[in-house]
């Protein structure tokens, strides 16, 4: 299982933002949601990596990832914040979203637990898990060289 995901962690990776950006498409343009301002910040550090990792997928090129690897960190850090303004009493009145859309507002709620700020959490931690086996392997076979 390591192997594997150490050679196609990569692939993984961008099958993953690809994902997340069809969801996020989908649930704003097919649905009609509206995106908070959080869920903004999160579609800009999720969207670029898709052509990112893409292009990289393509070309089987492991260096993309220490540059790839901070916007899924910084997203997922913008993700639990979002998430954590939905499900924890009060905490949306720390910084509250004060024009349009309020980020404390769930469109979905499945199972209780599961919103699109869950959701994007889930990718971006996808996204570094796959791209850190990925980079390990990455490493083993520039030493065995």
């Amino acid at each position: 299982m390591k192997r594997m995901l150490s050679t196609y962690g990569l692939y993984f990776a961008w099958l993953v933002a690809l994902v997340a950006t069809g969801g996020s498409l989908y649930f704003s343009e097919v649905l009609g949601f509206i995106p908070c301002t959080l869920c903004w910040y999160q579609r800009i550090l999720m969207y670029p990596q898709v052509i990112l990792l893409g292009i990289a997928s393509y070309r089987n090129d492991h260096r993309i990832i220490p540059y790839v690897l901070p916007l899924s960190v910084l997203g997922g850090c913008v993700s639990l914040w979002h998430y954590m303004e939905q499900k924890v009493p009060g905490f949306a009145t720390i910084l509250p979203c004060r024009v349009g859309v309020p980020c404390a507002q769930a469109y979905i709620d499945w199972f209780g637990f599961i919103t699109i700020p869950f959701l994007a959490l889930v990718a971006f931690i996808l996204i570094i898990v796959f791209l850190s086996f990925a980079r390990s392997g990455s490493v083993e076979d520039e030493a065995s060289e």
